[in-house]
């Protein structure tokens, strides 16, 4: 079967076979001002997939040209999301490396008459440039003579101009269909110290021409960027080609990933991290990769998760139920399947002996017999959920209510007896008998039970502290408020006091875990502490999600 291919490899295939490039290197190019979202990983995915594929070279590479917002933090924050998702572990690149370069190319495209030095301000740029409908008009310095203009870009370097006072700009043509094209600012003027170059520069090169110049200076073949880039592609090629660096890379543009109802704007998680509504960039109801990490998403769901998005041209819109159907699948047969009651009361067996334990076998994953089985203590006193009991049962309810016979999983028929309630009407204990002779495994078939319940034992359960995570934004109500805020969920988080198996009392930071009817967990790394793990839900057990059928 001849093997699928989308449609930016089936360019890199033409680009080889033509001889245009003997050898494909790709990057991913983030500027250091956030953390990255799950958006972003499509494009790490795709442009190391892409590197991997054709046996060439992958580079993470930071557009660091806009020292006012970036920080190392951020810096540190990406290196290890790109390691994470990638394994890569190659050399870190950064564009300032390449401040030199870019500022001898500028003054090459000065020489050539192609740029100039502008002295209107950043609002009268706005008002020269037109609108889609009208053309521009010439910037009044847009005739300086070359001599000029190399005078005035040495003055801008040398720190005696200002911020804002001149901007050097590319002289193409103000008339143009395409407004990126009609003069676009090439450099400005930022008396701001660089966290690399220290105050070696006080120009600053803009993301449109630092962008190709990169590319240009690293040798990148394949510029490989999203939808919105595809009006920048001429202004791309005009900056690679005027500039002369003697590589000419290629732009291809694909389609974002979105997720409906989900927040990714760094604007929005900027300011929820700052009004501290989550807990850092790295909150679990975000879904920047390190939040993502945190919650207990694997790289290999979101793999999965970018293959089944699929890449074009055509912008789409992703179900979240999609990602957690790939989290689902990456984990079912990975992990553990755990007891923990996560909402408890205490369920006493009247008859079974007092200070007597028992261990029985319990498999660690029905679905995975590699993973083997653990032994679990079982006592006269258990924790089950609470919505595993009723005193009034509606028809069709099989678990715990008065005279009703279930399945202690993993152990005993139970009869419930009689029940305990507080001054408040809570029932507080729930009681049983047990018939010794339905051990689990013994080959009882006498009768049949129509409901299992899970349990843990109150002699060996531990206390742990459970994260129940829903979006962060309130989708019933819409995502946004008329005023532009987000519509926040008030139970996006709701921490439950749980009962476990006393094991988990020592699992380690990111070690995950399916619970017993109550979906995959995965150990908090930030808020654990050594003998008290925090566990939080990455996700439920139970989806309506389906894959779309393929055509054909």
């Amino acid at each position: 079967m001849e093997e699928s291919k989308n449609f930016i490899e089936h360019e890199i295939d033409k680009d080889l076979k033509e001889g245009v490039y003997d050898h494909v290197q790709t990057r991913f190019p983030p500027e250091p001002n956030g953390f990255l979202h799950v958006g972003h990983a499509k494009s790490i995915l795709l442009n190391y997939g892409l590197a991997k594929k054709y046996g060439g070279t992958f580079y993470l590479r930071f557009d660091d040209t806009n020292p006012s917002k970036e920080k190392e933090e951020f810096m540190d924050a990406i290196i290890a999301d790109v390691k994470w998702l990638t394994g890569y572990d190659d050399k870190v690149l950064y564009a300032s490396d390449y401040f030199d370069e870019m500022y001898e190319a500028a003054v090459r495209i000065i020489k050539n008459g192609k740029a100039y030095v502008s002295e209107l301000s950043a609002e009268e740029i706005r008002e020269y440039r037109g609108t889609l409908t009208e053309p521009g008009k010439n910037d009044p310095n847009r005739d300086r003579s070359v001599e000029e203009n190399l005078r005035l870009f040495e003055e801008m370097r040398s720190g005696n101009v200002p911020d804002g006072a001149m901007t050097l700009r590319a002289k193409i043509d103000m008339a143009s269909p395409n407004i990126n094209m009609r003069d676009p600012i090439l450099y400005r003027v930022a008396h701001i110290p660089h966290a690399r170059t220290k105050d070696k520069w006080c120009i600053y090169p803009m993301y449109d021409f630092a962008h190709p110049s990169e590319d240009a200076v690293e040798g990148t073949t394949h510029s490989i960027c999203t939808l919105e880039f595809e009006d920048h592609r001429p202004l791309y090629d005009w900056v690679v080609k005027e500039g002369a660096y003697g590589h000419t890379p290629r732009q291809i543009e694909f389609a974002k990933l979105y997720l409906e109802n989900i927040v990714t704007g760094k604007r929005y998680i900027k300011k929820l991290v700052e009004d501290s509504i989550v807990d850092g960039w790295d909150d679990p109801r975000i879904v920047s990769i390190a939040g993502l990490k945190r919650r207990g998403f694997t790289p290999e769901s979101l793999k999965l998760f970018v293959e089944l998005s699929g890449i074009s041209k055509a912008n789409s819109v992703s179900d979240y139920a999609m990602l957690e159907y790939c989290i689902r699948e990456d984990l079912k047969l990975k992990t553990k399947r755990m007891l923990a009651v996560l909402d408890p009361v205490k369920l006493v067996i009247d008859n079974y002996p007092e200070g007597e334990t028992e261990e029985l076998d319990a498999p660690n994953n029905m679905e995975n017999e590699e993973l083997g089985s653990r032994k679990v203590t079982f006592s006269r006193e258990l924790y089950i959920e609470r919505d595993d009991f009723m005193e009034e049962a509606p028809k069709k309810y099989f678990r715990l209510f008065p005279g009703n016979e279930v399945r202690l999983m993993y152990a005993y028929f139970v009869t419930c007896t009689s029940f305990e309630k507080d001054e408040n009407g809570n029932v507080t204990v729930v009681h049983c008998t047990y018939d010794p002779e339905t051990k689990s495994g013994s080959g009882f078939n006498a009768r049949k039970v129509k409901g299992t319940i899970h349990w843990v034992s109150a002699q060996d359960a531990y206390l742990a502290k459970v994260r129940l995570y829903e979006n962060i934004i309130d989708e019933e109500k819409g995502v946004y408020n008329d005023d532009g805020s987000l519509n926040l969920n008030p139970n996006s988080c709701v921490v439950k006091d749980a009962m476990v198996e006393g094991c988990l009392k020592e699992a380690a930071p990111f070690e995950k875990f399916q619970f017993v009817r109550n979906g995959f967990f995965s150990v908090d790394p930030k808020d654990s502490q050594e003998g008290a793990p925090v566990f939080n839900r990455v996700v439920s057990l139970k989806s309506s999600y389906t894959l779309p059928k393929k055509e054909g």
